[in-house]
């Protein structure tokens, strides 16, 4: 890379630009355009995610006040603040969509060796399902309505949990019950899916285990269902019983035909019981827990997103704005999470976004400016060696 670039330039050297103007003209997003174009669009939004902004006239402001440097981050010339309200409000959302979705395929190709801390080794994926609530102003967000008087949009994503990166991402309104997206979720062959007890319907789960796929949820407090068979267990794992099922109840029954799994398995460190019910028959009990106890990786992501990108205060009120907002969101974080991965670098993906967001027109080489100083481990000054100011 260039040094006399700027760390947001470099950083943009990451993105698939090739591949981002075919999307581009898939959806027309450049044509009777000349303002804005959507290659400066994204790399606004990109700088927006990166340095904090929370409004149109905060970009406009900190922008202007660099004009002597936007032409070295892509931009022909300052943005209005008019210009970018535009923009987001009537170029399509399902470009910056496709674009997170490129880019997610990419990182999932990086971190596909990630290990997963279980005792066994699973070949296939590994994926957490859940979903993330971002409340609204009823009176601008009407077109998001949740409760009487609220508004919302639901993140519903599946993470994969070799990285922490979102591989499907469904952005609803409040009302959309979690369960309703396993009827849109792509779903793999040999993967694993894992779900908290919201997500319990037969008849999509079973229609998840016919296409060879498996799936650890808990049991709801009415599952209904008799023992047909129980497998012997070592207690000192924390696990109670590992019992084969059947479902009793006809409408049950006929939903999902086939046996279940269920686990009973004791925390040491809370003290609670915890029964997981699975269609996989060949984990041993122990990594089923474990297995679901790797669902909290998906609320640590929703966590993460909600306190360092801009995904709580919007720029625009209408649905084009607001899914071209989180959606430019998904892609800066997954965009990090690759310059991290490809440049081997140590830092966290925190740490990363908070040098970033300091230092984007800093002309330092990008992998030099985000791997920090360890000043534990520079070496100490040797005897002979001149120390000034050592009082």
């Amino acid at each position: 890379m260039n040094l006399g670039k700027t760390l947001f330039a470099q950083l943009m050297e990451f993105v698939p630009w090739s591949s981002f103007a075919r999307i581009v003209a898939r959806y027309s997003g450049d044509a009777r355009v000349s303002a804005l174009l959507s290659t400066e669009h994204f790399r606004i939004m990109a700088y927006a995610q990166l340095t904090w902004r929370e409004s149109l006239r905060d970009i406009e402001v900190t922008l202007a006040a660099h004009a002597t440097k936007l032409y070295g981050m892509g931009l022909r010339q300052a943005v209005r603040r008019s210009t970018l309200a535009d923009a987001n409000e009537r170029r399509d959302w399902r470009i910056w969509a496709d674009l997170a979705a490129v880019l997610i395929r990419r990182a999932n190709k990086l971190y596909a060796d990630e290990p997963l801390g279980l005792d066994v080794n699973i070949a296939g994926k590994v994926y957490a399902l859940d979903s993330s609530t971002i409340d609204l102003c009823l009176n601008l967000f009407d077109w998001a309505p949740y409760r009487t008087n609220e508004a919302a949009i639901k993140l519903h994503t599946l993470l994969d949990l070799r990285g922490a990166i979102p591989s499907f991402i469904h952005i609803s309104d409040g009302k959309m019950g979690d369960v309703n997206v396993l009827d849109i979720l792509p779903v793999e062959a040999g993967a694993f899916y894992i779900m908290d007890r919201g997500y319990v319907d037969f008849t999509r789960l079973y229609a998840m285990h016919q296409t060879g796929a498996f799936f650890v949820t808990r049991t709801k407090s009415n599952f209904d269902a008799r023992r047909v068979y129980s497998a012997k267990v070592e207690k000192a794992t924390g696990v109670v019983c590992d019992q084969t099922m059947a479902l009793n109840g006809r409408k049950s029954a006929r939903n999902y035909p086939e046996h279940l799994r269920r686990v009973r398995f004791k925390d040491r460190e809370t003290g609670k019981t915890l029964i997981f019910l699975t269609n996989n028959t060949t984990l041993p009990a122990p990594v089923i827990a474990q297995l679901y106890k790797n669902r909290w990786q998906v609320e640590l992501f929703f966590k993460w997103i909600k306190q360092h990108l801009r995904i709580k205060k919007f720029l625009g009120t209408s649905e084009n704005a607001v899914k071209t907002q989180v959606w430019c969101a998904i892609a800066t974080y997954v965009l990090i999470a690759i310059v991290k991965k490809e440049l081997q670098l140590e830092s966290s993906l925190y740490t990363c976004l908070q040098i970033l967001s300091v230092s984007v027109f800093e002309k330092t080489h990008i992998s030099c400016a985000l791997q920090p100083d360890d000043l534990q481990n520079q070496p100490t000054p040797t005897s002979n060696q001149l120390i000034l100011f050592g009082f």
